[in-house]
């Protein structure tokens, strides 16, 4: 069958999604690239924000109108929390939780469409041990995200993702390795480990394992690529991690830590285990410790109780701080969450004023970051898309600067030694020798 993949989210749920494409092929079916011609599509989806959730409606909608003749079959975390909501939607023929996606290609195996709406789905917090799919494969053959993790136990007050992902589970070390070792067999000369939760990997094996004791056992493997980390709580930063990172010949320089807030009252409020300084006192500590290091921030505008007094706090604390962009969201009243319930809810037009001011302050961080690099050279992974706009090759350097490149296709998913020479419009330009 031809079958169309759709995905919204989180690197996580990229993985699952190109580990049942990697699944599906396997078993003779054809992947394409566009709903309309396909006679499946499935829609991978995600529920960390109201946003998040009317995107997968409309994308569920535009893809019957589209293609009315075709089956659609949607999972992800949307799927699993709130199933009814989707199947009132015309035109989906199944609705699959998170725990119940490994029976996708059994599903298909018939190839006719059902009748009706079909719902699949059981507790996801029951489950303990981690789902281990088909080695995920990816397109442009230069980046693979390799998920090592999956759920969470940490309950912050705003927070959906463990009612939909269910409880910390991890790959065996041993796995890890064997699989990341076939992905560069394969040709990926980078290798992003994902999780959920990925500070907590190992907590649950027997016998328990770190995230540190998992770094050091792919350091040693030498592999002919280089690793990145999806994002990690602060706490995480423990120092022999930080001690293991800044000597790391591996390990991409590169750290995104959730800050959430940056004032201790409201921290408190959302159930976060650290305060303002402990953060301050991290993030300067990795600047510290690792030369160019690149730090992103989850910041949270709007949470119930911030006045203008927390909100200062935040906007303080990221203005001293060494970082270097930022991911904003809206605070986004989640059923089932104790932030919901909380009383003194900021109005919408303040949440949108404030969050603006925080995209704003993580722009100047960008721009800031981006020119302190200028003159430095830096190894570039180019991409196997050239740039749209410019015509130009693309790719990151290890600390995620996206750098574009004069060359030819010969340097694509290749790594090449380049020096940035201009910052324009928000873009970085480099000249290789």
């Amino acid at each position: 069958m031809k079958i169309a993949m759709i995905t919204l989210g989180c690197k996580t749920n990229q993985s699952d999604a190109a580990s049942l494409a990697a699944e599906l092929t396997a078993r003779g079916h054809r992947v394409v690239p566009s709903p309309q011609a396909a006679e499946v599509t499935i829609i991978h989806t995600c529920t960390v924000t109201q946003k998040t959730d009317y995107q997968s409606r409309q994308l569920i909608r535009r893809t019957a109108t589209r293609n009315p003749e075709g089956q659609i079959i949607v999972t992800g975390c949307y799927a699993q929390v709130s199933p009814e909501a989707l199947q009132a939607i015309a035109g989906v023929n199944y609705v699959i939780g998170v725990a119940e996606r490994g029976r996708i290609p059994e599903l298909l195996r018939s190839g006719e469409k059902p009748e009706g709406v079909h719902i699949l789905s059981s507790p996801v917090e029951k489950q303990r041990a981690f789902e281990e799919w088909r080695l995920p494969r990816y397109a442009d053959r230069t980046r693979a995200f390799l998920k090592v993790q999956d759920g969470c136990n940490s309950f912050c007050s705003y927070c959906i993702v463990p009612y939909a992902r269910g409880r910390n589970r991890s790959l065996p070390l041993e796995r890890v390795v064997s699989q990341a070792r076939e992905l560069s067999a394969q040709g990926y000369q980078e290798v992003v480990l994902t999780g959920i939760h990925l500070g907590t990997y190992g907590e649950d094996l027997l016998p328990s394992q770190s995230l540190l004791t998992l770094l050091q056992a792919l350091e040693g493997e030498k592999g002919n690529f280089r690793l990145r980390l999806s994002s990690l709580e602060p706490v995480e930063f423990n120092p022999p991690l930080v001690a293991f990172l800044a000597r790391s010949s591996m390990i991409c320089p590169h750290f995104h830590i959730p800050l959430q807030n940056g004032d201790d009252r409201i921290l408190k409020r959302m159930n976060r285990n650290y305060s303002a300084a402990f953060f301050s006192d991290l993030v300067n500590g990795l600047a510290r410790s690792i030369p160019r290091v690149a730090i992103g921030a989850d910041v949270i505008g709007g949470f119930p109780g911030e006045d203008e007094s927390s909100f200062q706090n935040t906007l303080n604390l990221i203005e001293q701080l060494p970082i270097s962009y930022l991911h904003v969201f809206p605070f986004s009243r989640r059923k089932g969450t104790p932030a919901a319930a909380f009383p003194a809810q900021v109005p919408s037009p303040v949440t949108r004023g404030r969050c603006q001011a925080l995209r704003e302050l993580g722009e100047k961080k960008r721009e800031r970051f981006y020119r302190s690099c200028l003159g430095q050279r830096v190894k570039v992974l180019v991409e196997s898309k050239r740039d749209r706009e410019s015509g130009l090759l693309k790719g990151f350097s290890p600390n995620y600067i996206p750098v574009l490149l004069p060359g030819g296709e010969e340097l694509m998913n290749r790594e090449v030694e380049a020096e940035i020479i201009e910052v324009r419009d928000g873009k970085v330009f480099g000249k290789t020798r």
